[in-house]
């Protein structure tokens, strides 16, 4: 398999039999879905999220598969096939939580969603369950480690991922000094399991950078866990942005927006500030065409520290750009802004 790409070129992803044979017993030792459970995907199965599409066919699941999501195609297909769960990313949430016309088809037989791939806010996590009348829960997974954890627990906090998975060790370390942190401390995600792949292919540069000298992969994803267990993901070391010493996470910042009922979709990034390092910029998709610069800036800082201020302005746009897995690209979001700046 090879990597998303979205904060770099994509790698060569070495799994091995054993690798994901670990996987499968895995994911058959927490007794994901009963046989008799329908499921829906548009996810690729290059993608690792769809790789563990494979793991419950073997489970005797039904699958309903399209090649790409369209929201009344799927909503006719719940519907017709009396789905019960599907797989899917936080885009297609944010598409279904602003469809106005739910309510013109049968999906009483929607039991549970699972969201992957990127950090889920809660508005939006809320506003589904609310319209779907099923659970939304989330799961953390890597190309690199496919599974990690997973959250099957109805009553867990909204944002967590849920358990490390069986046979998995993490630690979190501080990014810089490389330091265990303890409960509650953000930091990055090291883990270790039978999961794991082998390394890059053809990339030593890469599997030097990614394993520690004692063989702990470094995910990348900054997160804690809290005192009950629970996982918890903030955003991609890569991606925060980095003000005045403290450090931003884009993700958080488009929970905030996202939870304005006004805002259709949001992406966020950081540019280049003489003074300050980076300061963070929203582009953001607009569901009332009523709303402004200054309302939503006003509504964000209302909302989170001072630091995380939208310094470095709004930009309504049509679209945010996303990977066909739904992440958002944001290496083409920061093109953009410099594009911006230089024309000024």
């Amino acid at each position: 398999m090879y990597s998303s790409g979205t904060t770099g070129i994509p790698k060569g992803v070495m799994h091995t039999h054993y690798s994901m044979v670990s996987l499968f017993i895995i994911l058959r030792g927490l007794g994901k879905g009963p046989p008799s459970k329908i499921s829906y995907g548009v996810l690729p199965f290059f993608h690792s999220f769809g790789v563990l599409r494979i793991f419950s066919l073997l489970k005797g699941t039904k699958h309903v598969f399209d090649k790409r999501f369209h929201m009344e195609t799927f909503l006719k297909a719940v519907e017709k096939y009396k789905i019960t769960g599907f797989g899917a990313v936080p885009p297609i949430l944010i598409a279904i939580q602003n469809y106005p016309h739910l309510d013109k088809y049968d999906l009483s037989s929607l039991t549970s969603v699972t969201s992957g791939a990127a950090p889920l806010s809660p508005s939006v996590s809320v506003s589904v369950m609310k319209k779907l009348q099923a659970l939304v829960l989330q799961g953390w997974g890597l190309t690199e480690i496919i599974f990690i954890a997973a959250n099957g627990i109805p009553n867990a906090p909204l944002t967590t991922v849920g358990f490390l998975a069986p046979n998995t060790k993490l630690k979190v370390v501080h990014p810089e000094t490389r330091k265990e942190l303890g409960v509650d401390q953000d930091g990055e995600l090291l883990v270790k399991g039978p999961q794991l792949m082998k390394g890059y292919y053809n990339d030593a540069a890469a599997n030097a950078r990614s394993f520690d000298h004692e063989g702990w992969f470094c995910t990348g994803d900054i997160g804690h866990y809290d005192k009950n267990g629970f996982l918890y993901i903030v955003d991609r070391i890569k991606e925060l942005i980095k003000y005045k010493g403290f450090q931003v996470a884009p993700a958080e910042l488009e929970a905030v927006i996202l939870s304005n009922p006004k805002v259709a979709d949001v992406g966020v990034t950081g540019i280049p500030d003489p003074q300050s390092g980076e300061v963070p910029r929203a582009y953001v998709v607009r569901k009332d065409i009523s709303l402004t610069e200054d309302e939503l800036d006003q509504f964000v800082r209302s909302r989170v520290s001072r630091y995380k201020y939208l310094y470095g302005g709004i930009k309504f746009v049509k679209n945010v750009p996303k990977s066909v897995t739904g992440k958002i690209l944001r290496r083409q979001l920061h093109q953009q802004a410099l594009q911006e700046m230089n024309k000024l």
